[in-house]
């Protein structure tokens, strides 16, 4: 939910075509220009080189091609290329509108940083320095949270006339949300009355969440009433967002009213709303309106997706109904066509919650026969139950599992510090050294070796009434800053 409400806006030229939507399109599939461009896998040249090529090739280059392409590849997030297909057309003459130089300076953003997206604009010529281009650079201003810049060109922007419409002030609305200023968004709303420009639903959304960031829950039903008279249509997010308010203020009745409210709307269609009813019933602790939404969302998509069952295993193993749990799965297992770990490894974690180990171990032979790989947090919750149960042998095969798909360059961190404090000390009290020493070298050759460890290792030493002439060289090798307490416990494993 947050990331919906805190989400900026950059307006969009050409709506994205449909592509190969029938059989003989995809006949000719690898013979269209945005197969070979969407193919290529990234050098600087090869976008201009594919098109040059075309070219020669005698094939014609329309610029609704074009742009259909750059929507294409934007919308897969391939920016860089999307960014080269403009720069081969402004190099070849063909004649950009001030739409695609909007979306040019956030393709330059993206890929190049803020301050080729800046050069860009100052190259423009004063006539394509307009509503579309300016608002496109306050637009990476605000997502770059460069406030100051943000308020300079915005006031330009209303000096020279060019805010007429929503967009820009909900990317400045968003932008002072974001740096925790949520004061400042009710004025900004009131300036937008007071010049009759229309507050659409992204704005209200937004003013309710500033509202709630001063807990200033009336002022939060004022603006539902003020949508109300002004006939802005109250849609499911709205509600939603209502909801997400008053469950995260701990204000339970009226988040359940909210999400009431939600159910009752007449366009209730998007898959996306009823996945938010079952998400936000679960936070509620209402199980019959999990089990009411997730009825509705068949009744409206009898062809449940992945994701959708995924919202209703969490939601059911939040909630503790462990027989719902266990249906909504199997429900899953016979009729789903591809297997996705995150649904099984629900699954796994209520099953080892319960220690019901033989369960879990089928599941996971399972899993592993059709191919995907246990989860990290999977591998984390085997590591517990084993520790628990005394198995250091199944507790260090899991840890070795997990250490090698760990990567913390990525934020990808194995194990988690709960489970490295059991591992720890469970060393100590069964004082075994060699197990001791075996972590250790794991945790080194995945950067996590620190104090803590180092200092649990000592005791371990000092437990099993073992000595380590060499210890206090290896914590300087491994740069650990050795405290004074750290240096009582070498003191014991390495006396001089």
């Amino acid at each position: 939910m947050a990331s919906n409400t805190s989400r900026l806006v950059l307006m969009r030229s050409v709506a994205t075509p449909r592509w190969f939507s029938t059989a003989t399109a995809a006949k000719d599939k690898e013979a269209s220009l945005y197969w070979k461009l969407s193919a290529l896998r990234g050098t600087e040249g090869d976008v201009a080189e594919t098109l040059d090529k075309w070219v020669k090739e005698g094939k014609s280059v329309k610029r609704f091609d074009m742009i259909s392409c750059v929507n294409q590849l934007r919308r897969f997030k391939k920016y860089k290329h999307a960014a080269q297909i403009y720069e081969w057309m402004e190099k070849s003459k063909n004649d950009l509108n001030n739409a695609d130089r909007a979306i040019r300076i956030d393709l330059l953003a993206k890929t190049e940083g803020i301050a080729q997206a800046e050069n860009y604009f100052n190259s423009l010529q004063e006539s394509a320095k307009m509503n579309k281009t300016y608002g496109a650079l306050l637009y990476c201003y605000c997502k770059e949270h460069m406030l100051d810049k943000a308020v300079e060109l915005f006031k330009k922007l209303k000096e020279l006339n060019f805010v007429s419409s929503a967009l820009s002030y909900n990317n400045m609305i968003s932008l002072y949300l974001r740096v925790g200023q949520p004061e400042k968004v009710p004025s900004l709303v009131h300036e937008m009355e007071e010049k009759d420009i229309p507050a659409d639903l992204y704005t209200y959304n937004l003013l309710m969440k500033s509202y709630v960031s001063v807990k200033d829950f009336e002022a939060v039903e004022q603006v539902l009433e003020k949508m109300k008279k002004r006939g802005v249509e109250r849609d499911w997010f709205t509600y939603g967002n209502l909801a997400n308010i008053y469950v995260d203020a701990g204000l339970t009745k009226k988040a359940n009213y909210a999400l009431q409210k939600l159910e009752k709307n007449k366009n209730l269609h998007d898959p996306e709303a009823f996945r938010m009813l079952i998400n936000l019933y679960a936070r509620t602790s209402n199980l019959e309106g999990v089990n009411r939404a997730w009825e509705s969302l068949k009744l409206a998509h009898p062809k449940i997706n992945n994701k959708s069952y995924l919202i209703m295993l969490l939601a059911l193993s939040k909630l503790g109904d462990v027989a719902g749990l266990e249906k909504c799965f199997k429900e899953w297992e016979s009729g789903c066509s591809t297997c996705d770990v995150l649904l099984s490894n629900v699954m796994l974690e209520s099953y080892l919650i319960r220690e019901m180990i033989e369960e879990a171990n089928l599941l996971s032979e399972s899993i592993a026969k059709r191919g995907p790989e246990l989860k990290l947090k999977t591998l984390d919750l085997f590591m517990k139950f084993y520790l628990k149960k005394h198995q250091l042998d199944l507790a260090m095969k899991y840890l070795d599992m997990g250490a090698s798909k760990a990567d913390p360059e990525n934020n990808k961190w194995f194990p988690t510090e709960e489970t490295i404090t059991m591992f720890l000390e469970y060393f100590e009290e069964v004082k075994d050294v060699d197990s001791a020493e075996k972590f250790c070298e794991t945790m080194r050759k995945n950067s996590r070796l620190d104090s803590k460890i180092y200092d649990s290792l000592l005791r371990t030493y000092i437990a099993a009434g073992k000595e380590e002439p060499l210890m206090s060289e290896r914590m300087k090798d491994d740069g650990i800053e050795i405290s004074s307490e750290t240096e009582k416990l070498l003191q014991k494993v390495c006396p001089k």
